[in-house]
């Protein structure tokens, strides 16, 4: 990998990158109020399941599928067709259409609107970017953005939100090596705690995010 590549990478998944990660917190917001997300370990155990069976592995999947030629119009509609809420619909949607029209303003190139995984992937492959690499970015930077999200719900340090991501370091890169070798027909996961989570957030009294 290039330096210029390892840059561009990290340009794309900083928190500075304009798509909103900020806004959504994937249902955790829901989690927390419900108490059954209070502390670091519950945080930390909370994402494991995000990133191992949730919408972290699937993403990367679509991500891997997108960067390496797939279907456009395919991987689009399972991307949405995977969101289990009109919220995480809406969260994936308006990060994919920011991301993808921000990459395009700044590079010069097209890159169509798209679920925010399938944009990203479509953008690796534009980019000429190395492909492990960007899922492991890309799944760090979905920890730490739910991560920041724990740090103000709960609420949490500074220092234990950073713990939380480093101790989910490892099984990012696990997840990112797998993705790049697996077929769509792996990437259903199961997480019905979260996905409800999702579904119930717009029925809360207080919201801080939109999802």
């Amino acid at each position: 990998m290039t330096t210029d590549a390892a840059l561009t990478l990290h340009q794309l998944f900083s928190p500075a990158f304009p798509v909103g990660a900020f806004a959504y917190s994937h249902g955790l917001e829901t989690a927390v109020q419900e108490g059954r997300v209070r502390d670091a370990a519950d945080l930390r155990d909370w994402l494991e399941v995000v990133l191992r069976h949730g919408a972290g592995w699937s993403d990367a999947v679509l991500l891997a599928h997108a960067a390496q030629g797939g279907d456009a119009a395919e991987l689009t509609e399972l991307g949405l067709a995977l969101s289990p809420s009109a919220e995480r619909r809406l969260e994936t949607e308006q990060q994919g259409g920011a991301f993808a029209a921000t990459v395009s303003g700044v590079w010069g190139i097209e890159i169509p609107p798209a679920p925010y995984p399938v944009a990203v992937g479509f953008a690796v492959a534009a980019l000429e970017l190395p492909l492990g690499d960007a899922l492991r970015l890309y799944l760090q930077a979905f920890a730490s953005n739910l991560a920041a999200a724990g740090v103000r719900l709960i609420p949490l340090g500074q220092t234990d939100g950073q713990r939380v991501v480093q101790a989910l370091s490892p099984l990012c890169a696990l997840l990112a090596d797998q993705a790049q070798g697996a077929d769509l027909d792996q990437i259903g996961g199961f997480a019905p705690l979260i996905d409800i989570a999702s579904q119930r957030h717009d029925m809360l009294y207080s919201r801080l995010f939109r999802s």
